[in-house]
């Protein structure tokens, strides 16, 4: 039988994930306010790059690349708690498994709100080291 407590801390980043979802768009619509836009007047197929380069000073659309990243990493985490659920936990996954919601959170914020690159490299580089353990950790409880 799985043990669906290690799928807690998922669940809550794909709740998170939502949470910057709406930050995105809540942010963006106050963009093309500053911008005096609206979607029906940009170009036909137009993206975020797109937008980037038509930001007024002092905006930026640091909500959005967040958004982007928790579209990367974290689909490895899902599929790595689902097989840990499977094949086992042990506390120690259980652990990692919320280091990495939390560390994964706190980068959000960071990255959406001050977004200064060495420091959130520092936190993409510790939940990444997080998630190399969690990889190997989901391989070794189905090999059990």
């Amino acid at each position: 039988m799985p043990d669906k407590a290690i799928l807690i801390p998922a669940a809550l980043l794909v709740c998170w994930t939502m949470v910057m979802a709406v930050w995105m768009l809540v942010h963006r619509a106050g963009t093309f306010s500053a911008m005096k836009t609206g979607l029906g007047k940009l170009p036909v197929g137009a993206r975020g790059p797109d937008l980037w380069a038509r930001l007024p000073e002092g905006r930026n659309d640091w909500p959005a690349h967040n958004y982007m990243h928790l579209m990367e990493q974290p689909t490895i985490y899902y599929a790595a708690v689902v097989i840990l659920s499977i094949g086992g936990p042990t506390g120690y996954d259980m652990v990692l498994a919320w280091a990495y919601l939390v560390l994964r959170v706190i980068h959000s914020v960071y990255q959406a709100k001050v977004n200064v690159v060495k420091i959130r490299a520092t936190l993409f580089i510790l939940s990444t080291l997080v998630m190399l353990i969690l990889s190997v950790r989901s391989l070794l409880s189905v090999l059990n």
